[in-house]
């Protein structure tokens, strides 16, 4: 038999493989949107769940036949305004905070006594976010300290100012950012591992049992050695997971407000019980159970995915 060599597998796409800042992914470029709406939204992720629906995509052997789907529950509690912020030059001029603020924000950050400026003070700016904050507390997950992150808005300038005028005291449900059928791109943390050797890292093959000395090494470095240190090219035991990933084109297969749909007798694993809004999310998504998920408009839209949602007929709880 043939000696199989895969002698290094793992990709140099994503480097330094370093743990991430925060466990809240930070979101780098927005869609530029004609259309007056959020474009970002965030939920708790609940875990993996499978559903048959019709395959209603036109260029596949199964068109029109009911098929299995594996898909990922997210919770979707609305989310809640603490402020806008004012931009100029792509820094921060100002900010109007909300005079109505969940308490259980205070954990986060410091809650402003004094009345901040009025909208008629600030002028000269050329773009404004919302930061909005999560409410974990209506979860089942056991926090209340939300996740503090801002989202841009689509429209021109005069429409996002009235966006936001209109939203400052409010809560926004998932249904204000997306509708079932479109896709979303997401950006998450993934799962930790700790420190892995090279095999888990980088996939290197194990070496055969008569190999000298080590059998889970990388084998003879030779030139990589050259410069009297060995390169970051080399595939090394390091931190494994844990890290920040961004996944385009994630279809919305289903957005619902009746969690008896998807709910068990025990709950999820992990997880618990869903209480509020969610979705159903069509493949995997990156992170372990109760990590915060946020999702966006997709920034390159995949045309050859169908803009409606396939006809569920079994979801399994």
């Amino acid at each position: 038999m043939g000696n199989i060599r895969a002698p290094r597998i793992g990709t140099m796409q994503f480097w330094p493989r370093k743990r991430a800042e925060k466990p809240i992914a930070r979101i780098r470029s927005w869609v530029n949107s004609k259309e007056v709406k959020l474009l970002g939204f965030a939920g708790y992720k609940v875990g993996m769940t499978s559903l048959i629906a019709v395959d209603n995509r036109s260029s596949t052997l199964t068109k029109g036949q009911e098929i299995f789907f594996p898909v990922t529950i997210i919770e979707c509690p609305s989310l809640k305004v603490a402020s806008i912020i004012f931009y100029k030059n792509s820094k921060i001029l100002s900010s109007i905070t909300s005079p109505k603020m969940d308490k259980e924000l205070a954990r986060k950050i410091s809650i402003p006594k004094k009345e901040s400026k009025k909208l008629e003070e600030i002028k000269d700016y050329d773009d404004l976010r919302l930061l909005v904050y999560t409410q974990p507390k209506l979860t089942t997950i056991g926090k209340k300290k939300p996740e503090l992150f801002q989202i841009a808005i689509g429209g021109n300038l005069d429409e996002k100012l009235s966006y936001a005028k209109e939203h400052l005291d409010k809560e926004i449900n998932i249904t204000d950012f997306i509708k079932e059928g479109q896709t979303v791109d997401i950006h998450s943390i993934t799962k930790g591992k700790g420190v892995q050797g090279p095999v888990k890292r980088f996939g290197v093959s194990i070496r055969r049992h008569k190999s000298e000395k080590t059998k889970r090494g990388v084998g003879s470095l030779g030139p990589w050695r050259g410069q009297g240190h060995i390169m970051y090219r080399v595939a090394h035991a390091g931190q494994t997971g844990y890290h920040q990933r961004f996944e385009h084109n994630k279809q919305i297969l289903k957005i619902s407000s009746v969690p008896s749909e998807i709910n068990s007798t025990s709950g999820f694993k992990h997880y618990g019980i869903v209480k509020n809004n969610y979705i159903l999310l069509k493949g995997s998504v990156a992170g372990s159970p109760k990590r915060t998920i946020l999702f966006t408009e997709s920034i390159r839209p995949n045309k050859k995915i169908p803009k409606e949602a396939p006809t569920i007929s079994y979801i399994r709880k």
